[in-house]
C-alpha cells in the first residue's frame, strides 16, 4: 500500500500542473480510431478494454474486389470437371449394392478385428492366471519345505536336549552309585 501512494506521489511530482488537471477531468484514455488496410484485410481498434488493446480484423468478401483482380475461386479451365451424366436406374442400383457390400465387408472386418481382441484378451488372462497358480504353488511349495525343514531342526534340537538329559542323569546316577560304595567303604 504504501509503495502505491509514493508511486502516484512520485507521478503527480514529474507531471505538470495542467496535465493534472486533465487527467483528473477525462480519465478515459484515447486510442487511435484509424483502420489499418492489408491488401483484403481491415484493421480497426476498439477501445473496450483499458488495461489492454483489442482489434477486429475484417475480411473483404470476394465481391468487394476490384474487377481487373481475378477470383481466386475461379478453377482454371482445364481443371474443371466435365459435366455430370445421367445416371440410370440400374447403375444406381449396382452402386447402392457395392455399397452395401462395402459396408458389409468393413463390419466384418471390423467384427473379425474385436474377436482377435477378444481371443488376444482371454489369452492374457488365461496366462496370467497361469502364472498366479503356478507362483501360488511354488509358494506353498517353499513355505512346506520351509516348516518341514524347521520341523526338523525342532526335532533334532529337542532329541539332542533328551539326549544330554539322559547322560546327565546317568552321570548323576553314577555319581550317586560311588557315593554310596564311598560312604560304605568308610562307615
Amino acid at each position: 500500500m504504501a509503495s502505491t501512494v509514493s508511486a502516484y506521489t512520485e507521478k503527480i511530482k514529474e507531471m505538470s500542473m495542467m496535465s493534472l488537471i486533465c487527467s483528473c477531468l477525462y480519465p478515459q484514455t484515447s486510442y487511435p480510431t484509424t483502420n489499418y488496410q492489408f491488401g483484403d484485410l481491415e484493421v480497426k481498434p476498439i477501445n473496450k478494454r483499458l488495461s489492454g488493446q483489442s482489434f477486429e480484423v475484417i475480411l473483404k468478401s470476394p465481391t468487394d474486389l476490384s474487377p481487373d483482380r481475378p477470383s481466386p475461386l475461379a478453377s482454371p479451365p482445364a481443371l474443371t470437371s466435365p459435366p455430370k451424366r445421367d445416371i440410370s436406374l440400374d447403375e444406381l442400383q449396382k452402386r447402392l449394392e457395392a455399397a452395401e457390400e462395402r459396408r458389409k465387408s468393413q463390419e466384418a472386418q471390423v467384427l473379425r478385428h474385436l474377436a482377435e481382441r477378444r481371443e488376444h484378451e482371454k489369452e492374457v488372462l488365461h496366462k496370467a492366471m497361469e502364472e498366479n497358480n503356478n507362483f501360488s504353488k511354488m509358494a506353498e511349495e517353499k513355505l512346506n519345505s520351509k516348516m518341514e525343514a524347521k520341523k526338523a531342526n525342532r526335532e533334532a534340537y529337542l532329541n539332542s536336549l533328551k539326549q544330554r538329559l539322559r547322560e546327565k542323569e546317568m552321570h548323576a546316577a553314577e555319581v550317586r552309585r560311588n557315593k554310596e560304595l564311598q560312604a560304605d567303604l568308610s562307615g
